[in-house]
């Protein structure tokens, strides 16, 4: 797990012409009924092979607000590192091998975010050991949010979060594990769409259940630097932050 500490690190707002890792958030729609069946194939099939061309599978998740939805997080070590990647992967025997098997499940697998570490050191940790097929690890609830910004978040928001945000949001029992922006280099996979364009802010967090982030909240509410916050924070926003409460699959790293 990312300290907090590592995340408020003198360290500034990491530059997209620095060298970083690269993180794709993808959310999958399934086809009815067919989730658990997907998930299976997924994790006897496709983690050990893509973590074999150098990428990184972070986690894997069962979406609470919608049984079709399946949500995965893999990293590359940069954006050179994920085109070979991903060209060894889906232009290799194994994947050509298995496609027949695996997109027929798939409604839509477009809903992708490409994105980087907000600052140096802020991305998810890829500590957590891979877990065995078939054994049973305690997990809790991972919640992602994304805020759909005015503008750029270089722009303010990644200093407020940091600076301001993160630490309010620690005091009240939600420790920031990563915080992210888009990644700003033009796709080099066009194969596989990302959402272009938006101007975004994603971090994520992990508590034991839904009861505990509601709790959380309701301390965070109770701070009194709170009500500044919360009117700086609208401010910047264009609309309503974006939630996902997701629960890790067996062999996701994050649980």
């Amino acid at each position: 797990m990312m300290m907090l500490a590592a995340i408020l690190g003198a360290a500034g707002v990491a530059q997209a012409a620095e060298p970083h890792p690269v993180i794709e958030l993808r959310q999958y729609k399934i086809t009815t009924g067919d989730r658990d069946r997907f998930i299976e194939l997924f994790e006897r099939e496709f983690i050990e092979t893509q973590e074999a061309e150098g990428m990184t599978l972070l986690g894997q998740f069962r979406d609470r607000s919608d049984p079709d939805r399946f949500t995965w997080v893999r990293s590359f070590p940069d954006m050179g590192a994920r085109q070979r990647a991903l060209t060894s992967f889906y232009l290799g025997p194994f994947w050509q091998s298995r496609r027949a098997t695996a997109n027929p499940m798939l409604v839509d697998n477009d809903n992708v975010l490409l994105m980087r570490p907000a600052w140096p050191g802020s991305s998810f940790s890829a500590a957590a050991p891979l877990p065995a097929p078939g054994a049973i690890v305690p997990a809790r609830l991972t919640v992602v949010s994304i805020h759909y910004l005015w503008k750029a978040p270089d722009e303010g928001f990644t200093a407020f979060f940091r600076d301001r945000l993160a630490p309010a949001l620690d005091r009240a029992g939600i420790p920031v594990e990563a915080a992210l922006v888009r990644e700003e280099t033009a796709n080099n996979f066009p194969r596989l769409p990302v959402r272009e364009g938006e101007k975004l802010f994603l971090w994520a967090t992990r508590v034991s259940s839904e009861g505990a982030w509601k709790t959380a909240l309701a301390r965070l509410e109770s701070d009194p630097q709170w009500p500044a916050l919360r009117e700086q924070l609208f401010d910047l926003e264009e609309r309503p932050p974006q939630r996902l409460f997701l629960d890790p699959t067996p062999r996701s790293r994050l649980r």
